[in-house]
């Protein structure tokens, strides 16, 4: 028995209708497209409906993806690919290829860049949490006086605890630039909480122009909170030293 024009129509809308109401994009776009590929090709049934549910998946995952990479306020986006192994005179290629497997963030691990400005360690720190965007980890990109500033704000509204989670919940949390700006007690004590809070329970990238042992003066020359802070922060750690000369002084150096 054939189905009437008009009741196919009505059919149609309940269908769409459905899919609206149950938020299914690809589906809702493509089904009558994907219907007449089935009838051409002679499609059984289940093989219409897993075409229809596998574009579903992967429109979901682009969705998650995407809403990761939003979410972690990159300032701009950097891939490995894009990165000048040329310009530094001392980098360790393997071992920065090999972080970008991501076996850190399953270990809860951390990585710390370190080198002077202008050699590309917040674009690979940007590449690496872009690289755990794309495997849909939560990141948060931020820098480290930021991080004392809104830690400072919501300290005077009172909020300072639900301040300190947003540092504290993402899988992977980036901070920029650490110890290019001198930092109080208050700025310590915050840095050293979030370090704590995330030892075993997330992982944690942190670029800074300064060596380890000139890190104290970093944390308001508090040798005791910067020893304990090293010790949660290194426990599980990769070092990345980078050297060279600004790449932003590239051309001037070529003339």
């Amino acid at each position: 028995m054939r189905t009437r024009p008009d009741q196919a129509d009505a059919n149609v809308d309940v269908l769409r209708s459905h899919l609206g109401k149950l938020k299914l994009p690809f589906m809702l776009d493509n089904h009558q497209a994907l219907a007449k590929t089935a009838a051409d090709k002679h499609w059984s049934h289940l093989d219409y409906l897993t075409e229809l549910l596998s574009g579903e998946v992967a429109g979901l995952e682009d969705r998650r993806v995407q809403r990761c990479i939003d979410q972690a306020r990159f300032p701009v986006l950097k891939t490995l690919d894009q990165f000048d192994w040329n310009w530094p005179t001392k980098i360790n290629r393997l071992l920065i290829q090999n972080l970008f497997h991501l076996d850190f963030v399953k270990q809860n691990a951390n990585v710390v860049f370190i080198s002077g400005t202008g050699l590309g360690k917040s674009h690979l720190m940007t590449a690496l949490g872009y690289a755990a965007c794309l495997r849909t980890h939560s990141v948060l990109f931020t820098g480290a006086i930021e991080i004392i500033n809104s830690l400072a704000a919501a300290h005077a509204a009172g909020s300072i605890k639900r301040a300190l989670h947003r540092y504290i919940k993402p899988r992977v949390l980036c901070i920029d630039e650490l110890g290019y700006l001198p930092i109080d007690k208050f700025g310590a004590d915050c840095l050293f909480q979030i370090i704590s809070h995330r030892y075993e329970r997330g992982a944690t990238l942190i670029t800074t122009n300064r060596v380890y042992k000139q890190w104290a003066s970093i944390f308001n020359n508090d040798a005791v909170l910067t020893s304990a802070l090293l010790d949660r922060l290194l426990h599980h750690a990769e070092t990345v030293r980078i050297e060279g000369k600004s790449y932003r002084s590239k051309g001037q150096i070529e003339i």
